[in-house]
């Protein structure tokens, strides 16, 4: 059996007018619980940020090559790697080209323990970082563009680290707002995705990162919403079609290794 013929029947995202409740809710109190989130952090609130507002980042940045070699054994079977849109129907607006990809360790708190094992040591580190929502290998290919969008609430703040990376990193590019940034390996990019951010991977070379996401330090209500909001998120259709999927992929990724061995 191949990859291809592996591939199962996925989830489809449901048209705007069929949404379940929860997200429809969630989108209309999206400004306000942003808002909320802005006045009660504990960090700066701007688009970019210091990796150095996270002590863990510096203990991970210290394992990089470790955490590459991983990813870089992970990507033996890349083809059994499922694009972001198959995992979340949520994304195919922004993934629709198959040229993201997306190998999960921990998404919004549910630790895939299959992927774990696959890459232990980098598994081991995310599992000590405090209030961790998703841990995944983020891969982008070649010629990739992710559109401009934002995330699902200011309440998590994304983390990338760089792993594996052009050798023109300036030509691989994420705008967020109006600042351009760029991966290098063993360096760490912070920002709130809540903000509008754009990828564009104009080299003929794959970028590799490990992403995280953690919650935003807080005063006591923000931090009491935000754990109400992310609560819902966990149990919505958006996150519970993503896992389903994810199970369906997993039998893909065995069969591409077991045929390494045979």
């Amino acid at each position: 059996m191949t990859t291809q013929d592996a591939r199962p029947a996925f989830a489809k995202a449901p048209t705007p007018s069929k949404r379940p409740l929860v997200i429809r809710i969630g989108k209309r109190l999206r400004g306000t619980l942003n808002r909320l989130a802005t006045a009660q952090s504990k960090i700066a609130t701007g688009p970019v940020m210091s990796p150095d507002v996270f002590p863990w980042t510096a203990r991970l940045a210290e394992q990089w090559q470790t955490i590459a070699q991983e990813a870089a054994s992970i990507l033996r079977h890349r083809d059994a790697v499922p694009p972001l849109k198959d995992i979340s129907p949520d994304h195919a607006r922004i993934a629709g080209d198959g040229n993201w990809r997306s190998f999960f360790l921990v998404g919004y708190g549910y630790e895939v323990a299959e992927n774990c094992a696959r890459a232990p040591q980098t598994a081991a580190l995310v599992m000590q970082i405090p209030d961790l929502n998703s841990a995944f290998f983020s891969i982008l290919e070649p010629g990739a563009v992710i559109p401009r969008h934002r995330g699902v609430t200011r309440g998590l703040i994304t983390c990338h680290l760089g792993l594996l990376v052009p050798d023109q990193p300036e030509q691989c590019v994420m705008q967020v707002e109006n600042t351009d940034l760029f991966w290098e390996a063993g360096r760490w990019l912070v920002f709130d995705d809540s903000q509008y951010h754009q990828v564009h991977n104009s080299t003929d070379q794959r970028r590799v990162i490990l992403l995280l996401q953690v919650k935003r330090p807080m005063r006591w209500l923000g931090r009491i919403t935000n754990n109400l909001a992310l609560w819902a998120i966990r149990r919505s259709p958006f996150v519970q079609d993503a896992r389903r999927n994810l199970g369906m992929w997993e039998e893909a990724y065995r069969q591409a290794e077991q045929n390494e061995t045979a």
